[in-house]
């Protein structure tokens, strides 16, 4: 759940000034994140591409402009083509959509614009059928205000009274209510827009989001056992993980307290803005990290013995960030999401700031923390549209690297935001931000439909309008124009995820290195195997790279995409020329049709090694980029809150 923030450029400045004098880590060892599980049965994630899909907006089945469970289930084929490994739904309850299934009204059904349990339990079959997983979105932090929970409780139901976090607002010296100007009761404290005035109980609830989604209160066991019941009744229809979202506002403390102005703020915030004001009362209590652990002991007991993961959505600083993996002796989440990229990382990054995040990440990882890569997803503008020019380069960094990587829907298409009209606009981040600024605010530029052919709608919905517009450039960028197209993105991307089952890329090591100031060099080996080389050109000129300096061994072109002057299976003789925001991906192995051909060998329980190196001098080393996230972490308390 994303909240409007502060860019804090400063504070980022001084940070990267941080990373520049830091020193290279030796390389380090990573081993499968431990359970009970045989090891065959945890690696079902552990290399696999999660791909996001947001149901409002991925296929119409019935014509009305809207997303829906049959539809995710007529493309289920396209997806096992392009070697998803399992389907992540976001929210797909009932819920009075105030926040588009974010605000929860049930949480063990599923909305009818979607469908029903029995589309569900269809959908769930035919994805295992095909050899894939199903994760759902988990939102515990608050539910609806319709929900039957909060309607009860505001009537002061004797066991619903506590579910959610109730206060009386300030009092007068004599015990009567303080009032404002317009004679309303004041909130407990200053907490940004948490209060919501309730006639019929007389006192405020908390909403850490918007005012349809009040919090529920974790210190109440029975909400705590209604909640493990939830991760309970998924997993009795099949599903095999969970992605939690908002995390880390489960928990509370010192209601009594004001949170106090952020000395770090940009000077054009007001009071109104989230990031006036930091928040140490409303944010990563250890309890959230318990609960979370708890949340790990239902899932990983469950009766049928099947491993499944918890991904968590974390948007906090670097540190409580990989907090909440938990402890070796008592896990939380499988893997907490990296943001890294999403939330750091922009055009103006160059080389050296990629390598430095990658390493960052890398250093955190041991013998039971797995890592995974995300750049992008629903609340963010699209990769595309974030780094230009750069579709392709950016999934091959995401899907070459160590660990699970993560796919919103429509970035295998290069797939870019689309222009919301203030009249069009429906997020209600965008509405509360206005007309003025509702662009800077607005999540509907990336949940846009799916653009499956050059048909009205891009093949979305048989519907004469959607609910959002489809965007202009869909006869251009399509699933069924770019299967044609030998170099398109969803081509690329598709030989980019084979490359996942290889043994290189499962237990390689890596290693990263910038050349020429501007090339990122991401490399994967493993003995007796062959070896993967990414390149990316963040620079603005072209670039030549001399093969020597990269491997000892001859080397093809195993990806290249539409920008390249280079074609996959060429061979790569004594030097690449890579244009400005070129990806390519070399290797010393085979080349046959779509993908390399994978080995034979069984499958090592062994996890990647990694290494950072850097082949020339003059650019700054960054593999200990942790210094610099800690210090980014005191200067920037929040860099986004997102659903």
């Amino acid at each position: 759940m994303r909240r409007a923030h502060a860019t804090l450029a400063v504070a980022l400045s001084l940070a990267a000034l941080a990373v520049m004098t830091t020193m290279a880590s030796p390389p380090k060892r990573m081993l499968l994140a431990g359970s009970k599980a045989t090891a065959e049965e945890e690696l079902w994630w552990h290399h696999a591409v999660i791909y996001q899909i947001y149901p409002r907006s991925f296929k119409d089945s019935n014509g009305d402009g809207v997303g829906d469970l049959q539809g995710i289930i007529s493309k289920l084929d396209y997806l096992k083509d392009i070697g998803v490994g399992a389907v992540w739904l976001s929210p797909i309850y009932p819920s009075p959509q105030k926040d588009f299934g974010y605000d929860i009204s049930n949480f063990k059904d599923v909305d009818p614009v979607y469908g029903t349990l029995a589309d569900f339990d269809e959908l769930i079959k035919k994805t295992h059928d095909l050899g894939m997983k199903v994760v759902v979105d988990l939102v515990p932090n608050h539910s609806s205000d319709e929900h039957e929970w909060f309607v009860n409780s505001a009537k002061g139901d004797s066991k619903y009274k506590d579910y959610y976090i109730w206060r009386d607002g300030k009092k007068n010296a004599d015990g009567t209510p303080e009032l404002d100007e317009n004679g309303k009761p004041k909130p407990p404290n200053n907490w940004f827009s948490a209060w919501e005035y309730n006639e019929n109980r007389k006192q405020f609830y908390l909403h850490q989001f918007a005012v349809g989604q009040p919090d529920l209160n974790y210190g109440n066991e029975a909400v705590v056992q209604e909640i493990k019941d939830v991760f309970t009744f998924w997993m009795e229809r099949g599903v095999d993980g969970f992605r939690v979202d908002a995390l880390p506002f489960l928990f509370e403390t010192d209601y009594d307290k004001d949170e106090p102005e952020n000395p770090h703020k940009d000077s054009d915030l007001t009071t109104d803005d989230y990031d006036y004001f930091t928040h140490p009362y409303t944010m990563d209590m250890d309890g959230t990290y318990d609960m979370l652990q708890q949340w790990r002991e239902v899932v990983d007991k469950f009766h049928d013995g099947k491993p499944r993961v918890i991904m968590t959505e974390c948007y906090t600083n670097f540190e409580n960030t990989i907090r909440y993996y938990g402890t070796k002796e008592r896990p939380g989440a499988h893997f907490t999401f990296n943001f890294q990229i999403l939330s750091y990382l922009s055009k103006a990054s160059n080389a050296t700031d990629f390598k430095n995040i990658i390493d960052q990440w890398m250093e955190q990882m041991n013998d039971w923390r797995w890592p995974n890569w995300v750049i992008g997803n629903h609340d963010n503008s699209r990769v595309a549209t974030r780094f230009p020019n750069m579709a392709d380069a950016m999934n091959m960094i995401s899907l070459t690297l160590p660990g699970t990587a993560m796919t919103y829907n429509g970035e295998e298409l290069g797939m870019t935001d689309t222009y919301i009209t203030w009249e069009q606009t429906k997020d209600p981040s965008g509405l509360n931000a206005g007309k003025e600024k509702y662009l800077t605010a607005s999540r509907d530029p990336v949940r846009t439909p799916h653009q499956w052919n050059d048909s009205p709608n891009a093949g979305f919905s048989t519907n004469a309008t959607t609910w959002m517009p489809t965007n202009p450039n869909y006869w251009q960028v399509n699933v069924v124009k770019e299967q044609a197209n030998p170099k398109s993105h969803l081509n690329v991307y598709k030989d980019l995820v084979a490359t996942r089952s290889t043994e290189t890329m499962k237990q390689g090591e890596l290693k990263t290195a910038v050349l020429e100031d501007d090339i990122l060099v991401i490399t994967r080996s493993l003995n007796d195997h062959e070896t993967y080389i990414t390149l990316v050109n963040f620079g603005s000129w072209v670039k030549t790279i001399k093969t020597k300096d990269l491997s000892s061994q001859s080397l093809k072109v195993y990806a290249a995409g539409d920008s390249s002057t280079l074609s996959k299976g060429a061979d790569a003789l004594s030097e690449v020329t890579l244009r400005p925001k070129e990806g390519l991906v070399l290797t010393t192995g085979a080349v046959v049709g779509s993908t390399t051909q994978p080995p034979t060998t069984p499958v090592s329980t062994k996890a990647p090694t990694t290494a950072s190196t850097r082949h020339d001098t003059t650019t700054p080393s960054g593999s200990t980029a942790t210094t610099a996230a800690l210090f980014v972490s005191l200067l920037v308390p929040l860099i986004g809150l997102m659903h």
